[in-house]
């Protein structure tokens, strides 16, 4: 299977990254290692979770997901098998939040406990911290770095100017420089990450790593009214994006996909890894049938009408 290089990071993949945050929330242990042992034996390897998942669901404070890849790692002996992302900064409850120095390295530690190993291969600032400097977050993921707990470092829901400044005070003190982003994007949600940021992310070979590229399943076709969101774990965000526009681009897809003998899926994906500056969408699945779709994915290349379509119905 072709890899994609995650920007500057040294690390490179399939172009699929594995979401876990369904891990422990929608899938238990038994039905996460399935998955897991799946992925990796289909020759795919960046698998994608933060301590903070998944702190939303009744009962957790954090790290289910971390503990449940950890678990597996230890059963399998996989861990040579793959890529490990995990993020720092979000809300762990009782633990604390932020980027500051101690907190960094603190969480860093935890995630490495829980994941049962000795390396996190891309370490990721989950949000913006404006109260803490530059400076002492790159201090803290050089002293990982350093002492080999990490390999790499990148940034999850920055904006374009922050994303900057990050760098250019990396480079002003010799610290390691985020190597990637994970925005959200995909056909339903286009303007956060389109314009500045992805100009930024080209022009600095930073890898894109765009979560929610299936818009919390919208962009299967699963949902078509408010009715299908009821009672679904994540039915309320879908409700907030069910409108003329995303139902329009939810057609679109239809056509597509029985052009292409595809899925609606197949092609959102399909569409994803043509946009410039992706390197690999994060998916997630609960099912292996669902990854055997989304892996089908790769397969699929969308002609130049296509996409001039899918972009105007979604722009």
């Amino acid at each position: 299977m072709k890899h994609r290089k995650i920007g500057g990071s040294g690390l490179s993949c399939a172009p699929l990254v594995l979401g876990c945050h369904v891990f422990g929330w929608t899938v238990d242990e038994a039905g996460s290692s399935a998955i897991l042992d799946a992925f990796i034996d289909r020759g795919f390897a960046m698998i994608d979770t933060a301590d903070t998942y998944s702190t939303w669901a009744p009962g957790h404070q954090g790290g289910e997901s971390e503990r449940i890849i950890g678990n597996w790692l230890n059963a399998t002996g996989k861990r040579d098998q793959v890529l490990i992302a995990t993020k720092v900064g979000g809300d762990m409850k009782n633990a604390g939040r932020g980027l500051s120095k101690a907190h960094v390295i603190r969480s860093a530690e935890h995630s490495l406990r829980r994941l049962k190993t000795d390396r996190i291969d891309l370490y990721q600032a989950h949000f913006d911290d404006t109260t803490v400097s530059f400076e002492e977050t790159l201090e803290a993921f050089s002293s990982l770095i350093q002492s080999g707990k990490v390999r790499a470092i990148g940034a999850s829901n920055y904006s374009a100017p922050r994303l900057a400044e990050a760098l250019r005070v990396a480079r002003l003190h010799g610290l390691p420089l985020y190597t990637c982003l994970q925005p959200h994007y995909n056909l339903i949600t286009r303007s956060f990450f389109e314009g500045g940021l992805r100009q930024l992310c080209v022009a600095e070979d930073l890898g894109v790593i765009p979560f929610r590229g299936l818009e919390a399943g919208f962009l299967t076709g699963k949902y078509r009214s408010i009715a299908d969101t009821v009672g679904a774990a994540r039915g309320a965000s879908v409700a907030q994006i069910l409108d003329p526009r995303s139902l329009d681009i939810l057609s679109e897809l239809d056509a597509a996909a029985l052009r292409f003998d595809a899925t609606p899926a197949q092609v959102a994906i399909a569409w994803l890894l043509g946009q410039p500056g992706v390197a690999a969408p994060v998916v997630s699945v609960t099912t292996l049938d669902q990854l055997n779709e989304i892996s089908g994915a790769l397969a699929l290349t969308l002609d130049a009408r296509t996409l001039m379509r899918l972009d105007l119905v979604s722009a």
